[in-house]
């Protein structure tokens, strides 16, 4: 008989775990009221005589109260029952007193390490966080069924973002931005008309993104091709103006000359409006907006001249900076770069190749741009092109009414990670155990999602009238249901995976790089996205499968299993998992070979994945990063640079970061001395998980370190 435990894992029945709950309770009455060995015996064997080859431990628990009173022993029953009561009360009971009272006392180095882009000491920062504590604990004693808050907490899954559960609300988005922009919205009731200008657009992009932002949990990204044609709406209005006022004085080069002058300056205007709005709105959540701009040329564009010049703009702004409160230039963290690579600027020849070579000098001096290749992206999304959605997050193609592909104005609804390591650890290398587990998990996952469903199925549009009413994601009336948009593909729900390399190292003893390696873990990620695909023909919502960016995730994970299973080696030794598909950083292999072998995965994973290479000291490496750009258009869909020095997450810098005089660690760039904030890998050892330094008056400081 299997006994299915209240977190859904099944364990083999076990009739001593009876005795010694009986036995327990025996000691707390009068000896007359003790159940005999004959009366536990008799219990167990009406137990095993129900011959049933599944039980709940619930149901057990049940019989065992039933047969006491039965056998007159009434004083001992009622001590099981206030136990089981007791134990119910303790599983249901608060749980938040002490993270909320660490984090006002600034002790709570959980959250600071789970969210280094937020300060932890603002006040509105805080009072997210209390927030997000609140709910968590909510979420996890009442909102979800108890055996998915077990499995979250023993690291079986993770149900990302239950700090924002107890509200209807969704992960990521990409904004109908061109439908806003063009037909006007609706801003903290205020009606807002179509701009007539470049300048005033984006000032409208930034409000859209900042207002959006508060009504959702995920990020948000904005397609920049529309604002092309702003920029020449700019041009029409300064040829005008010129003509009238200057016309009869200036001969028509000048005027040309002028023009032109006017315009670049307009961009100038505009581009810096966008960087700097979002960077200085601070959300509701105590940060920046989570913004990706996605840097996309399209030659069927009309406005493909202006939309050149205004990603052009962009990167050039990028590479400059911001300033700190220092003085120094510095990297935003947002918005997010995504440059798109595509027949005519894939440095093969292309008319705006120069665009290309100025978004990689970006990349070696700022870390950004991220790159997609419009070439595999089509062949991966039936010959489209968009945006991801936030943490690298994609839509699947959906068709409107008119049979036209459609991307903006959709969302993700949520997403849950499952574990792959655990399963592995736990089939100790039997491999037709482990996909027995796997489908279990699987199930347990499934539910969650459908939690995070449900969780949304009913709200109705005036819960956030910017994306429900006003356009970001569609025009419905005021207190109609969003349900339509959680079925028939038009919103996602992701299934997200962790740690491929370590599974397949469990279970057939080498790294998914070998051949018999890959073909079993290939094997995993089609059966994975199988599944979904399966959800989703099930109940008619879009179930994708995602290679969760989750750098965090990969720490939890591993820790929760090292606390469990002890020291693996190659497995929780080392204090990290690997991301979803990606190569495990010891690996002997360059960044050529990694994105192809990679590539293949990308494929499979319908719901997003994006794949790292490591260059040393790349503000040194032009040239070598052109040759990978050229590469990752060829072969891989979507790909960003990192480093192996040192590496500050303010301004970016990647050079040596040295210790001062005062025994701290300072970025010698920007002076930045927090270490949350800052990478420091020292390849003594070649050890890259998670360090801990202990050098002067420095105890333990745990330093974030780059998972590739």
């Amino acid at each position: 008989m299997k006994i299915i435990k209240r977190d859904g894992r099944v364990v083999d029945y076990d009739k001593t775990k009876i005795k010694v709950a009986i036995e327990k309770a025996n000691k707390e009455v009068r000896k007359k009221e003790k159940a005999t060995t004959d009366d536990i015996k008799t219990i167990i064997e009406y137990i095993e005589e129900s011959d049933k080859k599944r039980m709940l431990v619930e149901d057990i628990q049940d019989i065992i109260e039933q047969k006491l009173m039965e056998l007159g022993k009434y004083e001992l029953a009622k001590k099981y029952i206030v136990y089981r009561y007791t134990r119910a009360l303790v599983r249901k009971s608060n749980t938040t007193d002490e993270t909320i009272l660490g984090l006002i006392r600034n002790e709570n180095n959980e959250l600071n390490d789970l969210y280094f882009n937020k300060n932890s000491y603002l006040a509105s920062s805080q009072r997210d966080y209390i927030a997000g504590e609140v709910s968590r604990d909510l979420t996890k004693r009442l909102l979800l069924p108890e055996k998915i808050s077990k499995a979250n907490e023993e690291g079986i899954l993770y149900f990302h973002d239950a700090d924002y559960f107890v509200q209807p609300i969704f992960n990521c988005s990409l904004i109908n931005i061109g439908d806003m922009l063009d037909n006007g919205t609706v801003i903290n009731g205020q009606m807002i008309e179509t701009p007539q200008s470049f300048r005033v657009a984006c000032t409208i992009v930034t409000q859209i993104i900042f207002n959006v932002a508060q009504n959702q949990y995920g990020g948000q990204s904005i397609d920049l091709r529309h604002l092309g044609k702003y920029l020449r709406k700019s041009r029409n209005r300064f040829e005008k103006e010129v003509k009238e006022k200057l016309g009869n004085e200036l001969n028509k080069k000048t005027i040309s000359s002028l023009i032109d002058y006017l315009v670049q300056e307009e961009l100038k205007a505009g581009v810096q409006t966008l960087q700097c709005q979002i960077n200085s709105l601070m959300i509701t959540n105590g940060q920046s907006s989570f913004v990706t701009l996605f840097l996309h040329l399209d030659e069927d564009d009309e406005y493909i001249g202006e939309n050149a010049k205004i990603i052009e703009e962009v990167l050039n702004q990028r590479y400059i900076g911001i300033k700190n409160p220092e003085g120094v230039y510095v990297t935003p963290i947002f918005p997010k770069l995504v440059y798109v690579l595509d027949e005519f600027n894939s440095l093969n020849g292309g008319k705006y190749d120069y665009l290309t070579k100025l978004a990689v000098k970006c990349s070696a001096k700022r870390m950004y741009p991220d790159y997609i290749s419009a070439k595999i992206m089509r062949e991966n999304f039936k010959e489209n092109v968009f945006s991801p959605m936030g943490c690298r997050n994609f839509l699947t193609p959906w068709k409107d009414k008119d049979g036209k592909y459609k991307f903006e104005g959709r969302f993700n609804q949520g997403v849950v990670t499952i574990n792959l390591p655990q399963i592995g650890i736990i089939s100790d290398g039997d491999e037709e155990k482990f996909w027995e587990l796997l489908d279990e998990r699987l199930e347990l996952c499934k539910e969650a999602l459908m939690c995070r469903h449900y969780a949304l199925l009913g709200t109705i549009s005036d819960i956030s009238p910017i994306h429900w009413q006003y356009g970001a994601i569609a025009r419905l009336n005021k207190g109609q249901k969003i349900d339509d948009y959680l079925y028939n593909g038009y919103s996602t729900i992701s299934l997200g995976y962790i740690g491929i390399f370590e599974l397949t190292k469990l279970v057939k003893g080498v790294s998914h790089t070998e051949k018999e390696g890959h073909d079993f873990a290939i094997k995993v990620v089609k059966y994975l996205k199988d599944r979904v695909l399966k959800w989703k023909k099930a109940t008619n919502i879009d179930f994708t499968l995602y290679g969760t960016p989750a750098e965090n995730l990969c720490y939890r994970f591993a820790k929760i299993d090292k606390e469990r299973f002890g020291s693996i080696k190659d497995i929780t030794d080392k204090g990290y998992y690997t991301n979803s598909y990606h190569v495990d950083v010891r690996e002997k292999i360059d960044a050529f070979q990694k994105l192809k072998f990679e590539s293949e995965f990308q494929s499979l994973t319908n719901g997003g994945a994006i794949s790292y290479v490591e260059i040393p000291n790349i503000n040194q490496n032009l040239k070598a990063l052109e040759e990978l750009v050229k590469f990752i258009y060829e072969n891989i869909q979507y790909a960003e640079f990192n480093t192996k020095s040192d590496y500050c997450h303010i301004c970016k810098y990647d050079g040596e970061i040295k210790i001062n005089k005062l025994n701290e660690w300072e970025c010698p760039q920007c002076g930045n001395k927090d270490i949350n904030k800052m990478t420091v890998v020292r390849r003594t050892c070649g050890y890259l998980g998670e360090n801990i330094w202990n050098i002067g008056k420095i105890k333990e400081i745990k330093n974030r370190v780059l998972h590739l």
